[in-house]
C-alpha cells in the first residue's frame, strides 16, 4: 500500500448528506462522540479508509484474527432532514503528509457523494470549570451562527486546530464544501465523555436531528470518579514531595 485509499462495499444514495468526522485526539472527544452517534443512530457501514500513514501495527480480535488500522464510513438515512455520513477510525495519521493526504481523500469522497457540509469534532485543551464549553470555527457564517445559537462559543483568534479536524476546514474551500469544527473543552489526558456530550448537544442543534444523550451519563460518572482518584493521588504526591524537601532542609549544614 503506497497511498491512502477508500474501499466501498455497499452503494448508497444519500439525500443532501452532512458528513460528521471524529477521530482519536485530545480526550478522545471526537472518537467518543462518533461512537455514541453510531450506537444511537444505528447507521449502515459502507466503506473503509486505509492508509500507510497510520501506525505500523495490526489489531488482533478475540478469535485471533488480525486487521490493519482503518477508518470507517457509516450512512444514516435521516427521516427528518439531510442524511448523515459518519466517519471515525482507529487512529489519526502519524505523518504531516498523511494528515493532508487523508483529509484530501475524505474531501474527494465527500464530493463524490454530494456532501455540501462537513462537521469535524475534536478536543480543546482546557480545565473545564463547569459544563465543558464547545468552541467553534467555520468556513461559512450561516452555519457558524447556527452553531452559536445551539450553544457554542466562538473560537479565539489565532488558535490552531491540529490534525484532520482542522485540515478538512482549510482544504474544504477547494472543493466548495462548507465545514465547521466543534471542539469540546477537555483536560485531555483521559477519555472525556462529558466534553463529547457537550459537542453532541451543539451538533444536534446545529443540524436539527434528535439525539438522546442520557446514555452518556454512566460514562461521565465513571470518568469523573477516575479524575477524582487521580487528583487525590497527585495531591498526596505533592504533600510527600513537600515533606521530603523539608526533611532534606533540616539535614543541610552550612560552613561559614
Amino acid at each position: 500500500m503506497k497511498e491512502t485509499y477508500i474501499k466501498e462495499f455497499t452503494e448508497i444514495t444519500p439525500n443532501n448528506p452532512v458528513l460528521i468526522e471524529g477521530l482519536p485526539g485530545l480526550g478522545l472527544v471526537g472518537k467518543i462522540a462518533l461512537r455514541y452517534l453510531i450506537k444511537q443512530l444505528k447507521p449502515k457501514k459502507f466503506a473503509y479508509l486505509y492508509s500507510p500513514h497510520f501506525p505500523y501495527f495490526v489489531l488482533v480480535n478475540k478469535k485471533g484474527n488480525v486487521r490493519l488500522l482503518r477508518g470507517a464510513f457509516y450512512y444514516y438515512q435521516n427521516p427528518k432532514g439531510s442524511d448523515i455520513i459518519l466517519f471515525t477510525g482507529d487512529s489519526q495519521s502519524q505523518t504531516i503528509e498523511g494528515q493532508y493526504e487523508i483529509a484530501d481523500r475524505m474531501l474527494d469522497f465527500s464530493e463524490k457523494h454530494g456532501v455540501k457540509t462537513i462537521a469535524t469534532i475534536g478536543g480543546y485543551r482546557m480545565e473545564p470549570k463547569e459544563k465543558p464549553k464547545v468552541y467553534i470555527a467555520a468556513t461559512d457564517q450561516t452555519i457558524l451562527h447556527k452553531a452559536l445559537e445551539a450553544g457554542a462559543t466562538l473560537s479565539t483568534s489565532g488558535s490552531p486546530i491540529v490534525g484532520t479536524a482542522g485540515l478538512i476546514l482549510g482544504l474544504s474551500k477547494f472543493k466548495n464544501i462548507e465545514a465547521i469544527c466543534l471542539l469540546g473543552e477537555t483536560r485531555g489526558y483521559l477519555p472525556d465523555p462529558q466534553a463529547a456530550k457537550s459537542v453532541l448537544e451543539v451538533l444536534s442543534g446545529t443540524f436539527n436531528f434528535e439525539l438522546d444523550l442520557k446514555g452518556l451519563d454512566e460514562e461521565i460518572q465513571k470518568a469523573e470518579t477516575m479524575v477524582s482518584k487521580l487528583q487525590a493521588i497527585e495531591q498526596k504526591r505533592v504533600l510527600q514531595a513537600e515533606e521530603t524537601r523539608k526533611q532534606e532542609d533540616k539535614k543541610t549544614t552550612y560552613i561559614s
